[in-house]
């Protein structure tokens, strides 16, 4: 018998690290999305390689603007290499084009303009059989800074546009997934995060992505201190108190998960471009790191009960801000699907 029986949730790894935080002055430059494909698709442990790629809807790797031509020539890139696309990132935020959900009418129709791009390339991506499973994933695109400015009313707006956004993804029978980040205003922590899930209310459309660095930090409160469920001092060799605390966590925020980012966090936090303080992700094996990333996603992939969940059937590693340097090299993705593996094994299942 393989070492590695499961064969689902399937084994993604996500192309945006070629692009996010890439460019500009005294940054890498951005890695093309073929040399990202050809690196996942290299990849191999134990005989068992990755299953897929996630995919940022932003030059210079997909435009969000793709013709029926691009699409197709992307999908035979990706198929080309064995691999399946599972979710996508819509570009919501301004500098991309989009704007704040809880910005002005010309800021929340530039949102949901990117949403119907978003959900447009997802519906054709399907209809050429290379993405048989995913979501369009979308955040809030407002600051902190801006959303405290006044909470109720701007939680209020961030409802109703993404309810204005369920209804487009109904139009093209996609699910939308909000990324818990604590960059983004109504959703830097926990409690807020779960507050504005209930006030959309349409689970059928809009879920949670839960990504392993980022929610790690939503236990300590940064950018939401009154919502903190770890100490300021918190002592990381206190396993059971970090354990209990992830438990609560995702009794709250499981029932709306329906996307799920492997990843590594040392509990710092970083700041980039229009970011607030957000997560800073690791390799599975720095030292810093304070997931014990296998017996950890547990909590998200198993019900109350321990019985595995079937709810995503793709899980992807979400690694970015790594160097160029770091990740051109084999042995990172090496590293990364192990990382993967170890997750598959723990929580997953066989069809």
């Amino acid at each position: 018998m393989s070492d590695h029986p499961n064969n689902f949730p399937k084994l993604h790894n996500a192309a945006w690290p070629g692009v996010v935080g890439k460019g500009g002055e005294g940054n890498d430059p951005p890695i093309p999305l073929e040399t990202m494909l050809d690196l996942t698709a290299a990849a191999e442990v134990d005989g068992r390689k990755f299953d897929g790629v996630d995919l940022f809807l932003f030059d210079p790797h997909v435009s969000i603007d793709a013709t029926d031509e691009d699409l197709e020539k992307l999908a035979e890139q990706v198929r080309s290499r064995d691999l399946v696309i599972g979710s996508v990132v819509a570009p919501v935020w301004e500098p991309t084009g989009g704007g704040s959900a809880a910005g002005s009418t010309e800021q929340i129709e530039a949102f949901l303009t990117q949403v119907r791009k978003g959900c447009t390339i997802a519906k054709k991506l399907r209809q050429l059989g290379i993405r048989p499973h995913g979501v369009v994933r979308i955040d809030s695109a407002c600051s902190v800074g801006d959303w405290i400015g006044d909470p109720e009313v701007n939680q209020s707006k961030i409802a109703d546009t993404f309810k204005a956004a369920c209804d487009i993804a109904e139009e093209f029978d996609e699910r939308l997934a909000a990324e818990g980040e604590i960059c983004w205003g109504g959703m830097q922590s926990w409690r807020k995060m779960v507050d504005l899930l209930d006030r959309v209310g349409h689970p059928e459309r809009l879920g949670f992505q839960a990504d392993m660095a980022h929610t790690l930090l939503y236990l300590l409160g940064y950018n939401a201190p009154e919502d903190a469920m770890l100490p300021e001092d918190y002592d990381w060799s206190d396993v059971a108190k970090k354990n209990a605390a992830l438990k609560e966590l995702t009794h709250a925020l499981r029932p709306w998960t329906i996307d799920f980012h492997v990843a590594q966090n040392d509990a710092t936090v970083h700041g980039t471009g229009s970011h607030d303080k957000t997560g800073r992700h690791c390799l599975p094996e720095d030292p810093n790191g304070k997931l014990d990333i296998a017996h950890d996603a547990g909590f998200w992939l198993r019900d109350e009960h321990g019985d595995v969940l079937q709810t995503c059937r793709h899980i992807c590693w979400d690694g970015c801000m790594f160097p160029n340097d770091v990740m051109h090299k084999s042995e990172t993705w090496n590293s990364i699907l192990e990382a993967m593996l170890s997750v598959q094994d723990a929580h997953g299942w066989s069809e």
